[in-house]
């Protein structure tokens, strides 16, 4: 009786073991999981700073090919909304913020 009684605290002692194991590897997994996550939104908002930028220079690009044109109206028309805009974002963003 005693063999089997110490049988079992061995068992015990090995699954409490192997418990803990698989705890820790579940704990590993879902930094992983985590870590994974996280550096694809790293990877997407890196695009979308990529294709903004690369919007902006296309306006950028088209704004002075009008300005050497000599459409001094258009320009001055498209530097008033710009200015207009940026102005109107500050007061949103001031109100929300």
């Amino acid at each position: 009786m005693s063999d089997a009684y110490e049988r079992e605290q061995q068992n015990n002692a090995l699954l409490n073991s192997l418990s803990s194991k698989v705890s820790a590897l579940r704990s590993v997994t879902i930094d992983i999981h985590d870590n994974a996550r996280d550096q694809d939104t790293l990877d997407h908002t890196s695009d979308v700073f990529s294709s903004f930028s690369t919007n902006l220079k296309g306006s950028a690009t088209r704004l002075t090919r009008m300005a050497k044109q000599g459409d001094s109206v258009a320009v001055l028309k498209i530097a008033g909304m710009c200015i207009a805009a940026g102005i109107a974002l500050y007061i949103i963003l001031g109100w929300i913020f």
